[in-house]
């Protein structure tokens, strides 16, 4: 007799749906860019097992459709800004994220989805340190009319095109920061992330 496998199991953690609905839930709203050590505890204790299934690739099923796609970008770009603040795991999944939003973009998942929620799939773009990133960030923004995401990418592609990276990561990701760095994050413009 052959040892046969287990049938397969109830999807690991929450849905896509699910994801959507707490990020898009009015209260969350608020807290999208202006968050709280309490909202980044609540983000931790319900979604941080769903980042690291979406880490290790067992989420990539949800990019099969529109909504998915956006709750995965969601988890590997936004959740991990909450819940690792101040830690270089906050940026360990940025890479994946653009692969899932490129790929989501392609398909053309991008123009299935509302004004808010396109602007959270080309998000992984302006989080990139990369020039190309960048521009291509500016240029979706810029193409779907977004405004106010279109301000913010020609925001951080100035910060990138100037130093080559965001200097507000530097201390996070061990890096040493240039005297211009420095000078920059003391000034009144200087972005603290």
């Amino acid at each position: 007799m052959t040892p046969t496998s287990p049938p397969p199991g109830p999807p690991e953690g929450p849905l896509p749906t699910e994801v959507i609905a707490f990020w898009f839930d009015e209260r969350v709203r608020a807290l999208w860019f202006a968050s709280t050590p309490a909202f980044d505890q609540e983000v931790r204790e319900r979604f941080e097992s769903t980042w690291r299934a979406a880490r290790d690739g067992r989420l990539n099923a949800w990019e099969a459709t529109a909504e998915g796609a956006l709750a995965l970008v969601l988890v590997l770009d936004q959740f991990p800004l909450n819940i690792y603040r101040g830690r270089p795991e906050a940026f360990a999944t940025e890479a994946r994220a653009r692969a899932v939003a490129d790929r989501a973009i392609g398909l053309g998942f991008d123009r299935l989805l509302d004004d808010e929620q396109r602007g959270f799939l080309y998000l992984p773009f302006m989080h990139s340190e990369s020039l190309a990133d960048q521009d291509r960030s500016v240029s979706l923004y810029e193409a779907a009319g977004l405004t106010e995401g279109l301000r913010w990418a020609r925001h951080h592609r100035d910060i990138v095109r100037r130093f080559g990276r965001f200097p507000h990561r530097n201390a996070i990701l061990g890096r040493e920061s240039t005297s211009a760095e420095v000078a920059w994050l003391a000034s009144e413009e200087g972005y603290r992330g």
